[in-house]
């Protein structure tokens, strides 16, 4: 058989040997085949066509292909939302749900969660069945993983967001999330509870982990504050503490590399200094956030305590 009927085979860029061997290929002849011609071998029984990526969703494609029962889920449906989680998927591991309840383990690079999935449930995207936004989030809400990584996903749904370079709307509502985990499932409890320490406003998965470090740390600023500049432009702070005076904002993962964009961000901070509102501000980087929170908590810590309150209030922060 020609290398091209190979490809005829293939299912969205995925050849299942399976279906090889029942085109008539012999297994020797097809595996020194597939070598020659570059197929990259993505699971057992499933080759990536060349030339092309083997990139998340062809991946997962591959799975679902030998594994028709299954359904993505948790961080891989969320990273097919283009929903931002803390744990990096492409090189980790593949999750699916199987509603079947059959299987337990699907090889070391696949984990499958026994749980049932109603038909509303189910969603399909980039030609994969996967978890819908809601149930997705649920999910990882509920699951026993890292509370930073489930509300850093919660709050990137809730919020407009720019993700691999795609800017998106927001993709569900707290109002809807509470309804989802409302099912009598395990560690609904838990969910409910992370919920409730969510802030629909955060602007970056930085924005989410600085709040839950000065959160862990007892401290309590106003998020997401909007200001009104002397000559009446709206500027939003990602956090105030508004009794004194100190502003703290978090630069985001993306670099304002060009010079038009170095020239806003500081003519923004200059406003925002103008602010009566505002007697101090503090910047930190995604990676003073995430590798030196320690250092950010108690540089903030020391500024609150060299500045004196003013009296002035506003809305309360969050618990």
């Amino acid at each position: 058989m020609a290398g091209t009927e190979l490809r005829a085979l293939a299912r969205g860029g995925v050849l299942l040997t399976s279906a090889a061997l029942e085109a008539g290929w012999a297994g020797r002849t097809l595996t020194r085949r597939l070598r020659s011609e570059g197929w990259v071998r993505l699971h057992a029984g499933a080759w990536g066509e060349p030339g092309r990526r083997p990139d998340l969703p062809i991946r997962l494609r591959a799975v679902q292909l030998l594994k028709p029962g299954l359904v993505v889920s948790h961080r891989s449906a969320a990273a097919l939302w283009r929903i931002e989680t803390l744990t990096p998927v492409l090189s980790g591991i593949l999750e699916f749900t199987d509603p079947g309840l059959t299987l337990r383990r699907e090889g070391t690079e696949v984990r499958v969660h026994r749980m049932p999935l109603a038909p509303s449930e189910i969603a399909v995207r980039w030609g994969l069945r996967l978890t819908h936004v809601n149930r997705t989030v649920a999910d990882l809400l509920r699951a026993g993983g890292p509370t930073d990584d489930a509300l850093v996903a919660v709050e990137s749904a809730l919020t407009r967001r720019t993700v691999g370079q795609v800017r998106r709307a927001p993709l569900t509502t707290a109002a809807a999330l509470a309804a989802e985990l409302e099912a009598p499932l395990l560690g609904a409890s838990r969910g409910r509870g992370l919920l409730k320490l969510v802030d629909p406003g955060a602007g970056s998965p930085a924005e989410t982990i600085a709040r839950l470090r000065l959160h862990d740390a007892g401290l309590r600023p106003e998020s997401q504050v909007e200001l009104r500049t002397p000559d009446g432009r709206r500027r939003f702070l990602d956090f105030l503490f508004r009794a004194e005076g100190l502003t703290v904002e978090i630069e985001g993962y993306a670099y304002h590399g060009s010079r038009e964009a170095h020239r806003r961000d500081i003519d923004r901070f200059n406003q925002v200094l103008q602010c009566p509102e505002v007697r101090l501000l503090l910047r930190y980087t995604a990676a003073d956030v995430f590798q030196r929170p320690e250092r950010m908590v108690e540089e903030i810590r020391a500024a609150l305590g060299q500045l004196p309150a003013t009296g002035l209030t506003g809305p309360a922060a969050p618990p």
